[in-house]
């Protein structure tokens, strides 16, 4: 009974602090706090995760476009500085979560994330990039 009650202890406690070190990692942030920490940071590295469609018809200023459905994320996210601050963003919030997750895993240190996405960036009156 006891090795029982000592396995669950030390399975939850595992399990606990890997869900604490993706929440350090990453921070899913408000647009107004998210523009607010592109605009005090100096060339911000911003992802849109959305497909090369959807970013074409408007995105944000300064956004890198790496499609998280397509096949390259891993390959074109190693040009970006895993040191720095990355903002990520996508439509609602969806692909932007398994991004930000890959990200991680990749070796990202300080990943923010925009609640939302870019449906809740528009609604809020933030700028955006029509091209």
């Amino acid at each position: 009974m006891k090795k029982s009650f000592y396995l669950f202890l030390l399975s939850s406690i595992l399990f606990l602090s890997c869900q604490k070190q993706y929440s350090q990692n990453t921070n899913t942030v408000s647009p107004d706090v998210f523009a607010s920490k592109i605009e005090k940071t100096a060339k911000p590295q911003i992802l849109d995760v959305r497909t090369a469609e959807e970013f074409n018809a408007e995105h944000l200023a300064n956004a890198k476009n790496i499609d998280w459905l397509g096949t390259e994320f891993d390959t074109k996210s190693a040009t970006l500085d895993k040191n720095k601050d990355v903002y990520v963003y996508c439509r609602s919030g969806a692909r932007s979560k398994k991004a930000c997750a890959r990200l991680k895993e990749l070796g990202f240190t300080s990943i923010y994330e925009l609640d939302g996405g870019f449906v809740k960036w528009s609604t809020e009156g933030h700028a955006s990039t029509k091209e």
